[in-house]
């Protein structure tokens, strides 16, 4: 845990799932001395219900039993209404409930030099500070010095590149990237991509991206806020019908962009032909991902198979100094990993699979071979071996998992912030 930097204060925008659960983590952590959290608008008739909701919490219990085990007693205190404020285990939190427009906030006024936004409302750094709708440059233009995302970056003109101002991270993974001097605004990736990027690199590491074929990944995931609790009329414009129906009810069908925000923490990832699919599922959170890689067998020693994989993530596990990357042989269900601290994933190692088989390859359909090529071949007709691996990875998608991921992020930044 890293020593309190007196005087620093850590601005939040957004106060739903990640950005209450980012005051938990940041309060029990107290690296700041000051947290100032914008809700954009007035919640519940007093500061007092703002008090029970961050006390409270449906999935992970209360906060003093989150900091103290069981038998603590609240850790809220000094409630002032006029200033908005409150004291959570001896940090101070203030509450700023007037403008949901980062650039009318006034991070300056407050002596918030970084902010993280956990909206998951500006994505598109490509957008002005005074962009009608609002901007995630406008916390910059509201005196902010430094901007963390919680989510991957959404540039909605494809015709334009990314800033060179801006830059995503996964710590474990990329976290180097990060130049304090040139960028300003700072993706945390998604807590999806985190747990698939912790799964792919040892992988990459030890194999290499040639050998690798090609992958695909299933995420079975907790529900989300944007989700509905009952069925709701589509509204004009929807084409995705699914994303309107009740969350309580059904498992539904989604996308995800894991597979386009893995390849900026991992370049490699370029070369290999991917596929990420995900399915939503009615539980609050502890989600997983199922992860099917296609590689190339050597043509000499043994196959591939289970043991060498697992030997290859004990290891990995062994290895992380920070124990973002976890190796498990228990037999797990998704409410074992509810809260599991400091983990981006958790590897299930004992429902690790592999099936080797050969696959058959008719030259005369392979469009890129040269026919003089194929003319001094003995046979048109060749078999490649080929080893399926499917991998499973825990992640808790909020607080054990990618929140503490995000706070990781957000220290080694202040680090460098006087």
């Amino acid at each position: 845990m890293a020593a309190n930097k007196s005087g620093l204060k850590l601005g939040i925008n957004g106060f739903g799932r990640i950005g209450k659960l980012t005051v938990w983590h940041h309060v029990g952590r107290k690296y700041f001395d000051e947290l100032v959290v914008n809700l954009g608008r007035q919640s519940g008739t007093s500061l007092e219900d703002i008090a029970d909701y961050v006390e409270r919490d449906s999935t992970y219990g209360s906060l003093h039993g989150f900091l103290y085990g069981h038998k603590a007693k609240s850790v809220i205190r000094d409630l002032d209404e006029k200033k908005g404020s409150m004291v959570i285990d001896g940090v101070r939190v203030k509450f700023l409930r007037t403008h949901r427009n980062p650039a009318q906030i006034g991070w300056k006024e407050h002596g918030v030099k970084l902010v993280v936004d956990t909206t998951g409302q500006f994505l598109d750094p490509t957008l002005p500070p005074d962009h009608p709708n609002g901007s995630v440059r406008g916390h910059l233009e509201s005196g902010a010095e430094k901007v963390i995302v919680s989510a991957p970056f959404k540039i909605k003109d494809k015709g334009k590149p990314m800033p060179e101002d801006t830059v995503t991270t996964v710590m474990g993974i990329n976290g180097n990237d990060y130049d304090f001097v040139r960028h300003k605004i700072i993706s945390s990736a998604s807590c999806t991509t985190t747990c698939l990027a912790h799964m792919i690199k040892p992988l990459l590491n030890y194999f290499g991206s040639r050998k690798i074929l090609s992958a695909s990944m299933t995420t079975v995931h907790a529900v989300t806020p944007s989700q509905s609790v009952l069925d709701r009329l589509p509204k004009a414009g929807t084409q995705d019908l699914r994303k309107g129906r009740s969350i309580i009810n059904n498992i539904i069908l989604t996308t995800t962009g894991a597979a386009n925000a893995l390849k900026l923490v991992i370049p490699e990832m370029e070369h290999i032909r991917f596929i990420a699919e995900s399915v939503r599922v009615p539980i609050s959170t502890g989600s997983l991902i199922i992860l099917m890689m296609n590689l190339q067998e050597e043509l000499s020693g043994g196959s591939i198979r289970r043991e060498l994989i697992n030997d290859i993530y004990r290891q990995a596990a062994a290895d992380d100094p920070n124990g973002y990357l976890q190796y498990a042989e228990k037999q797990n269900v998704s409410g074992d990993i509810i809260g599991m601290p400091q983990a981006a994933a958790i590897i299930e190692g004992h429902e690790t699979h592999t099936r080797t088989a050969e696959v058959t390859i008719d030259l005369e359909k392979v469009p890129a071979l040269d026919s003089d090529v194929k003319s001094m071949l003995k046979a048109q007709v060749i078999r490649v071996p080929v080893t399926q691996v499917v991998i499973y990875g825990w992640y808790d998608n909020e607080k054990g998992g990618y929140v503490v991921m995000l706070g990781e992020r957000t220290v080694s930044i202040a680090d460098h912030m006087g």
